[in-house]
């Protein structure tokens, strides 16, 4: 398909950045504290000044967590018939953020805790007549 029939399922959370898949969010600029997805103020307790820049994290996480998602998510969630159970995780990133994803994988119980991991951006599904690819975050075991 062409890059033309990918719609981004969520907008602002992630891009395609010169330097490949990014996460979108914020850094506190006088704590260092990131976010994801992007916040308006620092909830640091410990900072002294809210000062918010826009940040790109990525690409590489190690798995912290992961669970098998064995049902149809309830809508909005969009998939692909017939369904197919896929991995969820929780990833660790160097920037400081632990994000939640699915793993992207053909066999989910296959899926290791600690293993790394890297950000892609890849087809959750294809939306209705049009055939348009869902694309959003996904994390690929390294």
């Amino acid at each position: 398909m062409s890059e033309a029939e990918r719609v981004h399922a969520a907008q602002g959370l992630f891009a395609e950045t010169a330097q490949g898949p990014r996460l979108l969010g914020s850094k506190c600029r006088t704590c260092s504290t990131p976010y994801f997805p992007r916040s308006e103020s620092c909830h640091n307790p410990d900072c002294s000044q809210s000062d918010l820049e826009d940040a790109a994290f990525g690409p590489h996480g190690k798995l912290w967590s992961c669970a098998i998602q064995n049902y149809p998510p309830p809508p909005p969630v969009v998939y692909d018939e017939p369904f197919a159970p896929y991995a969820v995780g929780l990833v660790d990133m160097p920037e400081g953020l632990r994000v939640l994803g699915r793993i992207l994988t053909d066999d989910p119980q296959a899926v290791e805790v600690g293993g790394e991991v890297e950000l892609v951006i890849e087809p959750l599904a294809t939306s209705g007549e049009s055939a348009q690819q869902l694309v959003s975050w996904q994390f690929k075991p390294r």
